[in-house]
């Protein structure tokens, strides 16, 4: 891990830690990490940071409907809509981070 990033590598060890200690199965545990960031609220940048994973695990925007609407009841329909935007905005960042690599690779070759 890269030594300036001391936050993210923090994150990473408590993550993989959390990971480790799980027995539920790689998508269930995504499917549930989804669902706690929108139980606490979280920002989008949450969302960001579990969007690669979750792509990887094949979740897809059907599942995280999914979860929205089972957690809805619990949560609460402020905090539904506010995670609904959220994933939004960190979708958007990551198909546009995602467009630019792929400029910056189509001006290399």
């Amino acid at each position: 891990m890269p030594e300036d990033t001391p936050l993210l590598n923090t994150l990473a060890v408590m993550t993989a830690a959390s990971v480790d200690a799980c027995d539920l199965d790689e998508r269930e545990l995504m499917l549930a990490r989804i669902a706690a960031l929108v139980a606490v609220g979280a920002p989008a940048a949450s969302y960001l940071l579990n969007v690669g994973t979750a792509v990887d695990l094949g979740i897809t925007l059907e599942d995280v409907e999914g979860v929205l609407i089972a957690v809805a009841p619990i949560v609460g329909t402020v905090r539904t809509m506010s995670a609904a935007g959220n994933i939004a905005r960190a979708l958007g960042f990551a198909i546009a981070v995602m467009e630019a690599e792929a400029e910056l690779d189509a001006e290399d070759d």
